[in-house]
């Protein structure tokens, strides 16, 4: 027997794991870009121009760390203060929430 006919349970599952996978494609971009940044530092040879490219991309690295973060604790500041978890996706009332 197949799963049921489609309804608000698997929309909301569905909208979780896309939020779920885009975090996660976040921190996986954020880390490729530490790299790309580490190894344009090591290809510069101490030139100005490169080095300046090579710093500006790892600050951006970095600050999209630090945003990620932010709005993560955000988040859970928000969940602790009034008790909603806004970390989860839900549509409708508690019943339909995941």
């Amino acid at each position: 027997m197949g799963p049921g006919a489609p309804g608000l349970d698997q929309l909301q599952q569905l909208m979780q794991r896309i939020i779920n996978l885009s975090v996660g494609l976040a921190f996986m971009a954020i880390v490729v870009m530490l790299i790309v940044g580490g190894i344009k530092y090591l290809i510069s040879g101490g030139e100005p121009k490169p080095l300046s490219s090579a710093n500006n991309t790892m600050t951006w690295a970095i600050l999209g760390i630090i945003f990620l973060v932010i709005i993560w604790l955000i988040l859970l500041l928000i969940k602790a203060f009034t008790g909603v978890d806004v970390t989860k996706f839900c549509l409708g009332f508690a019943p339909y929430c995941l």
